[in-house]
Parts: C-alpha cells; structure tokens; sequence
C-alpha cells in the first residue's frame, strides 16, 4: 500500500511539473476592449497598406488588440471568434514573432485565443529569417512584430476534401482585415504579405506536414 502512494505521489509530482512549466512559458495578456471611438466606416476609410515602422515597441495592450481581433472569441460561452470559418472548422492558426514589445522577450509565440495567452515556442528572433523567407523584403526587420497565420488542413479538408483548401484562404482574407482595421483603431502600420517561400517558413516555425504558411503580417508603429 505504501509503495502505491508513492507511486502516485510521484505521479502527481511530475504533472505539478509539467503544470509549472507550462505556467512559465505562457504569457498571460489583457483583456482585449471591445469598444473604441474610431468607427467601423473610419477604419474602412484609412485602411492602408504601411511598409515603415519607427523604432519604436508596441504596448502588451496592443499586442493584445491585435491577436483578439485577428483570431479571438468574441463568445465565450459558442466559442465564436473574430471572423468566420466554413463549417466552424476554424483550420487557422496564429503565431507571432516579435522584436519590440513592452514587458514581452524576443522569440516565437503561439496564441492560444481560449486562454487569451501566449506560449513561448522559441527565444530565438527569427525575423531576420522570415525577412530572407520573405524574397528579402528588408521592412519586415523593422516591425515590432511579425504575426504569422498557418493552415491545418486536414480541419477543412476532412469535410470538404479539395474545396477545403479554398476555404482556408477565404477565411485568412478574413482574419488579415480584421488585423488592417484594428491596426487602423490603434493608429499602426500594417502589411499583409503572400510572397514567401513556404518551405523556408515552415522549417522556421517547425510545422508538422499537414500545417501550411498561409500569411506574414508585419505590424509596427507607424
């Protein structure tokens, strides 16, 4: 008897570990606002594409912003989100590289949008690589962020066979508007980017096969 309370206090021990570890590489953010006083007609109004960032980082609140409306729920109870995914499938996912953000280290990150977290997947400034991934689009070096959208295909493709792959990027259309006018409300300059080398970006990211780059989104203080 003795022997199997130690043994499932050794087991207990081991998930307070992983519980521990995990807790340390996810970065809880703030809650996203929900109202603001730039109008829905303003954003579509000013939305622009910006390729020029000042050296300046961007506030966790809007790295917050920008994740919410890119890939957040907007229900918590239906798990609705932020744009809409054929069949609710939601195949995107979102990571996000960053350079300058306040309270935030360098490195890659996964948005977990039901946890409203960040999970630390690397320390490594990988932008320098997207940059060269990107066709040497040298502007990218001077974002705050890199925000990075990928596909897991087989959500859509398993119900929609081929057709699937149609929705994914009708739905990374979606999602990538959503960031240009939320960029718009928090006055930052933003570009959405298709030129890349997909290869070179999922070797960077180290997606799994059935995961697939779809879009670069470079964000920075205009």
């Amino acid at each position: 008897m003795r022997k199997i309370l130690i043994f499932y206090f050794l087991i207990n021990l081991t998930y307070i570990k992983i519980d521990a570890q995990m807790q340390h590489n996810q970065i809880k953010l703030p809650a996203p606002v929900t109202e603001s006083k730039t109008s829905i007609e303003k954003a579509i109004k000013e939305r622009r594409s910006i390729r020029k960032y000042r050296n300046i980082a961007l506030s966790i609140n809007e790295l917050s912003q920008l994740l919410w409306a890119g890939q957040g729920i907007t229900d918590s109870f239906n798990k609705y989100r932020s744009y809409p995914s054929a069949g609710a499938l939601f195949p995107l996912e979102l990571y996000v590289a960053i350079n300058k953000v306040e309270k935030i280290e360098k490195g890659l990150y996964y948005y977990d949008p039901f946890k409203h977290v960040l999970i630390k997947k690397s320390d490594k400034d990988i932008i320098p690589e997207i940059t060269q991934a990107a066709l040497n689009q040298q502007f990218i070096n001077e974002s705050a962020i890199v925000l990075i959208y990928t596909a897991i295909k087989s959500r859509s493709t398993s119900r929609y066979g081929e057709r699937g792959l149609r929705y994914i990027y009708m739905e990374a259309g979606h999602a990538a508007q959503n960031i240009y006018l939320q960029a718009v409300s928090l006055n930052l300059g933003v570009v959405v980017i298709g030129a890349f080398i997909d290869k070179e970006i999922s070797k960077i990211l180290n997606l799994k096969d059935d995961e697939i780059p779809v879009y670069i989104i470079p964000v920075g203080k205009k």
